[in-house]
């Protein structure tokens, strides 16, 4: 197996991973995830089926850059997201915004454009701290693997598949 299959699968893995513990905090733990852990969770998802699908497809060059991409992509966008979460929990109390409705009531009422913006925003859900490990929030143990997973994944693909051509 060649190196680069192999970080790809190591890739894949650590999303698997993350994502069971995300859904051992909420179900065993008892910790609702707030609209922007849902958030993050799908990110996780969707690096963790494009590390497999990379790990299964073992594409050349040109393929194992767009994979490259693609990883770095998403994993920004889930950081982004990290990031507004944690500057959310980071707010004083009176400037947190107030809690709102959940997700399944914003999604089934208001029109897709703006049942976005309200769910990348955020409420006063979203600013409470449940879970805190060496100093640092979830989200922001999140952020750290986002930003591993997709700088790993980029350079695992891109400049290892330029390295063995």
């Amino acid at each position: 197996m060649s190196l680069r299959r192999l970080a790809n699968l190591t890739g894949f893995v650590i999303c698997v991973l993350l994502m069971t513990y995300a859904y051992y905090s909420q179900f065993h733990d008892g910790f609702e995830p707030c609209v922007l852990c849902i958030f993050q969770r799908i990110a996780v998802i969707i690096l963790g089926v494009i590390f497999l699908i990379a790990f299964l497809h073992q594409p050349k060059i040109i393929g194992a850059r767009i994979y490259g991409i693609l990883l770095l992509i998403v994993a920004a966008a889930g950081g982004a997201v990290s990031i507004r979460h944690s500057y959310l929990q980071h707010l004083p109390e009176w400037k947190q915004p107030p809690c709102g409705p959940g997700l399944n009531y914003m999604f089934q009422t208001l029109p897709l454009n703006k049942f976005i913006v309200r769910a990348f925003t955020g409420t006063g859900d979203c600013a409470l701290i449940t879970w805190k490990f060496l100093g640092l929030t979830m989200p922001e143990w999140v952020l750290i693997w986002f930003v591993i997973l997709g700088v790993g994944g980029l350079a695992v693909n891109w400049y290892w598949a330029r390295s063995r051509a």
